[in-house]
This record gives structure tokens, C-alpha cells and sequence, in this order.
């Protein structure tokens, strides 16, 4: 089934004939991962996903891969030994998106780290992650912490701990997810709405989809139904009538972007904010970012967004590590605002949500995923679709093997993994120097792309004049039309935000080509005029809401 945004009447006809093995609702990480699992498995998946593939959660996280050393204050030993070896399984099957970071952890007379906790923490977190030797924890005295970096807080420094995160672009990440699953036979469509349930005999047989572009509803019948929709997984649970025992607890995170200009930031560093919560401060691409906050949030899931608050404690924090880093709020170039669902069980204290993922089972047969972290998705997975090969058995007699996602590079991984990665790079962008590009353009797409930049060099030159007659950028212009053709983008936001991280990290360039992406999509996917202006309103209110926070929690 291709997974291109001029066959959704096609996508939405093939949900409606099938009887498939397996339905997943929701196209965040967790849904991405399940729905390739399944597919790889062999089993007939389908996945529909409410808004924009990554629109939730997954594309507002910190922008890690993590290695869970945080829960090593929680003596959560199973789960950093977990995490440490996911997060090396995701590094090998997607080195175009996910790349080794070196994280600096300073600590300070009275802080609440020091240089044998850190390095024993560091110790026993290598031992734990199988963290691979070229990787493996570091200590600096102050005079390093401070050559390293500049800028971090000199006065009581008693040195730091170096060890290495993965960044990624969580967006992205989940996109070559879900384009594997396609590959694997999996169908999927995005603005695709659950409305209700279908049941035989009390049982959940299917669901009533609504395409939320046409108004449209189409029946979706599945053996097994997989609720795994992030911060909406109790809505669909009330929605089957078995939401209760645990229950999902809402908490925001935000994130401020710099310029280095004003945040001239060059070394990651992990630390300690005035009131006891750790915060990162990322450098990437020009930029340096800073998160996250933790509030209890009630407002409207689909929409959560900075406030005064919220931007006011990053700030601080930032003085209080950086403090000669004179930024103001009027230095803020971008932000961006996300949802953790966390399990949460009455009676208990707040301090115990959990931030472990768990499967719920309903009376009618609905499974129900929650909880969970970026990292763990595929194990997430994993777990998720044995329940459903053992189900599929026993309720049907039929049969489908182990996962074997350990070895399924994501779409673009295919490139040999993290070695494998530095020698094709290199082979690209001398392609991509010869076809024309700067290097520096060549570098950003095949990093951005992986294997999948062949078909992007394709377009480029195929597209050149006609980008010329629609004055977009030609560079720009062939991603437009891959987003199109084979990523399943609808909306100038899927374009600027998850399918290119523009907004957040590259704010002046939604600003400069909004209007001539806009003209050239509306064309294309063939908009009303009133489709037009919501969806340039949407786009405008989200470049308002980046730099301009509202004054209370919505």
C-alpha cells in the first residue's frame, strides 16, 4: 500500500474491505512500533492515527534516546539495563536519525550529585547498558568541566561526569517507523478518527473511523484491537467502557530554543535546577534548546502550550547554570510544549506514577498500551504483539512466529548500520556536491534521509525547473514533494513541523516559505479555499504560540 497523501481515498477503502489480524489506533512511536512488529510478524496490520503521525507526544520529547541513568536514583536496575541495550538496537537500525551525544553532568559542592556518587552511577550505568567501550563514562576536574565548557557555572565546581546520550528527531524517528511498517504490508492512515467501537457478542470486533478531512466514516473490522493512543488512552477506554482500576495522569514538559548567537552553547550538559530537577541544555544545528518542565496539565490534550510560568523556570534554571549567558524571554526563537502519560493508580502518591509502560485488557477484548518511554518502543512493541500472537491463537488457531525487530533497520536505516552509516555518508554527499548541492544541504539530507536520499537526489533533478516556476526553493521544493509522495503529509503544520523540525529548530524558514508551500500544496491536494485559510490559520496560530507564551495553563 503506498504511503502517499494523493491515495487517501485508496488508504481509506483498502481500512474498510480488509478483515485484518490487527487495528492499531494511534501513530505516535508506541503505535509505529506495534503496527511494524505485527506486520514484520506477518500479520495483516492496520493503523489510524486521529491527527498527524508523531502530532502527540512523539514529537514533543526532549529529543532523546534516553539511557535511563535517571533511574538509577530509583534503583530501577532492571529498567537502565533494559533501556541502555534498546537505546543501542535503536542507534544501529536508524544511525541516519539517532546520533551518539556526549552529555556533560557537572556537580557542585552541596549539590546533589557528587564526584563519587557520579562516578559510581556512571560505573554501574556502563555495566548495566552494556555501554560499549569507546562510549563509556569519563570524569573531569573542574579545570576540564570548564574547558569543555565555558559557560557552565564555575563558583563550588567540583567537576563532572561524560558520558553519551542519542539525539534524535522523535518525529522523524516515528516516520521511518511507520514507512517500514507500509513496507512490511501495513496500512495506515493519518487524520483518522476513532469515533466509537463495533462489538459481536460484547466483544470489540471494529471501529467507526472518521477521515476528519472529508467527514467521511468508514467501518474498520480486526481480530484484535490495540488502543495505543499516548494521552488519549483513556478516552477510548471510557469510550469501551472500561476505564478503571489504573488510569492515565497527565504531566507537561516544555522546551525553549536559542540561537547560539545568544546561547552559544557547544557541549550538552545535564543538570541540576535550583529546585532539584534535572535539566538538559542540547546545542544542534545552530541552535541550543533547553527542557523540560513537569506540571500536572487538564487542559485540552490535543493543544497543550507554554505559559509565562513555564518559560519563566526554564529561564531561571538556564541563569542559574549559565550565568553569564544574558538571554531574556525576548531571546526565545522557538519553544515547544508535550504530554507525558503516566499510569497513575488511586490511592497512591503522586510521587509513584509510574513511568514504566503496562497493558491494559478490557472485558469486551480491547488491549490498551500506556505509559512508557521513547526508548523502549520497540521492546513496547514487542510485548504488545506476543499478546496478540497469543490471542490470534488461541481464539482463532492461527499462528505467527517471535518479532525479529532487533535486526529491522527503520526506512533509511538500511545502511549498515552506525559503521555502515559514516562510509555512506561520505559516498552521498560527493553525490549530492555533483548533482549541485552545497555540501552543507547534501550533509542535512542525507542525514535527515539515510538510504531514502537516493529518491530525494531524484527529485531534485527531476524538479529543478518546475521549482523554479512555483519560486520555491529547489532544495525545499524536493522535500515538499517527497513529503507528499511518500510520507503521507496533509497539512502545511505535518510539513513544517514533522516532517522537517522547522518550526522549532529553524523558525525563519517557515516564515520564508510558508506562503509558496501553502499555494503549491493547495493545487496539489486540491483544498478548498476554506481548507486553505484553516490550514494557514493553524500554521500562523502555532508560529504566535512558538515565541509567545499564553498567560495561564490551558
Amino acid at each position: 500500500m503506498s504511503f502517499s497523501s494523493y491515495e487517501r481515498k485508496e488508504q481509506f477503502r483498502k481500512l474498510t474491505e480488509e478483515q485484518w489480524d490487527v487495528l492499531v489506533i494511534g501513530g505516535g512511536i508506541t503505535g509505529a512500533g506495534i503496527a511494524l512488529d505485527a506486520s514484520s510478524r506477518g500479520m495483516n496490520t492496520a493503523l489510524v492515527e486521529m491527527q498527524d503521525y508523531a502530532a502527540g507526544t512523539s514529537s514533543r520529547s526532549t529529543k532523546l534516546v534516553h539511557g535511563g541513568l535517571r533511574y538509577l536514583k530509583q534503583f530501577e536496575v532492571k529498567m537502565v539495563a533494559e533501556v541502555g541495550k534498546e537505546r543501542e538496537i535503536v542507534y544501529e537500525n536508524g544511525p541516519h536519525v539517532t546520533t551518539p551525544e556526549w552529555m556533560m553532568l557537572p556537580f557542585y559542592k552541596e549539590g546533589n550529585f557528587g564526584p563519587y556518587s557520579t562516578n559510581l552511577g556512571l560505573m554501574v550505568y556502563d555495566f548495566l547498558a552494556g555501554v560499549k567501550k569507546a562510549e563509556r563514562r569519563r570524569m573531569f576536574s573542574p579545570e576540564e568541566a570548564m574547558e569543555r565548557e565555558p559557560l557552565v557555572n564555575g563558583e563550588n565546581l567540583k567537576g563532572a561526569g561524560f558520558y553519551v546520550e542519542y539525539k534524535t528527531d522523535d518525529a522523524r524517528l516515528t516516520l521511518d517507523v511507520m514507512k517500514k511498517a507500509e513496507e512490511f504490508g501495513a496500512t495506515a492512515a493519518n487524520y483518522a478518527k476513532v469515533t466509537d467501537f463495533i462489538y459481536e457478542n460484547g466483544k470489540v470486533t471494529g471501529a467507526v473511523v472518521e477521515d476528519t478531512i472529508t467527514g467521511d466514516t468508514y467501518q474498520v473490522k480486526a481480530k484484535k484491537i490495540i488502543n495505543a493512543g499516548g494521552p488519549w488512552v483513556d478516552t477510548l477506554r471510557e469510550k469501551d467502557g472500561s476505564k478503571k482500576g489504573k488510569s492515565l495522569r497527565l504531566t507537561k514538559g516544555i522546551h525553549l530554543v536559542f540561537d547560539q548567537s545568544t546561547f552559544p552553547l557547544h557541549q550538552a550538559i545535564y543538570f541540576d535546577s535550583p529546585d532539584g530537577r534535572m535539566i538538559f541544555a542540547i546545542p544542534r544545528d545552530g541552535k541550543a534548546y533547553i527542557g523540560t518542565t513537569d506540571t500536572v496539565y487538564e487542559g485540552d490534550i490535543a493543544h497543550p502550550t507554554m505559559t509565562v510560568e513555564d518559560r519563566d523556570y526554564l529561564l531561571r534554571a538556564l541563569k542559574s547554570m549559565f550565568p553569564h549567558v544574558n538571554v531574556t524571554k525576548d531571546d526565545v526563537e522557538s519553544s515547544w510544549a508535550g504530554l507525558r502519560p503516566l499510569i497513575y493508580e488511586e490511592g497512591k502518591d503522586p510521587s509513584e506514577i509510574s513511568r514504566k509502560d503496562e497493558i491494559f485488557v478490557s472485558d469486551s477484548g480491547l488491549i490498551s498500551m500506556a505509559g512508557g518511554k521513547l526508548t523502549g518502543y520497540r521492546k513496547m512493541a514487542e510485548d504488545a504483539v506476543d499478546l496478540i500472537r497469543d490471542q490470534l491463537a488461541k481464539d482463532y488457531g492461527v499462528y505467527f512466529g517471535d518479532t525479529d525487530t532487533v535486526h529491522i533497520p527503520v526506512s533509511g536505516g538500511e545502511v549498515g548500520g552506525s559503521e555502515g552509516f559514516e562510509k555512506f555518508q561520505y559516498e552521498k554527499v560527493i553525490e549530492g556536491v555533483k548533482l549541485g548541492l552545497e555540501k552543507e544541504e547534501a550533509e542535512r539530507l542525507v542525514s535527515f534521509y539515510g538510504a531514502n536520499v537516493d529518491k530525494l537526489y531524484a527529485l531534485y533533478e527531476e524538479n529543478k525547473v518546475k521549482a523554479g516556476e512555483e519560486e520555491i526553493d529547489p532544495v525545499v521544493f524536493t522535500q515538499l514533494i517527497y513529503a507528499l509522495k511518500e510520507e503521507q503529509t496533509y497539512k502545511p503544520v505535518d510539513f513544517f513541523i514533522r516532517r522537517t523540525g522547522a518550526l522549532f529548530f529553524n523558525i525563519n524558514f517557515v516564515r520564508e516559505h510558508k506562503d509558496n508551500v501553502i499555494r503549491y500544496m493547495a493545487k496539489e491536494l486540491e483544498w478548498t479555499e476554506e481548507q486553505t485559510n484553516e490550514y494557514k490559520e493553524e500554521l500562523e496560530q502555532l508560529l504566535i504560540e512558538a515565541v509567545k507564551p499564553v498567560e495561564y495553563a490551558r
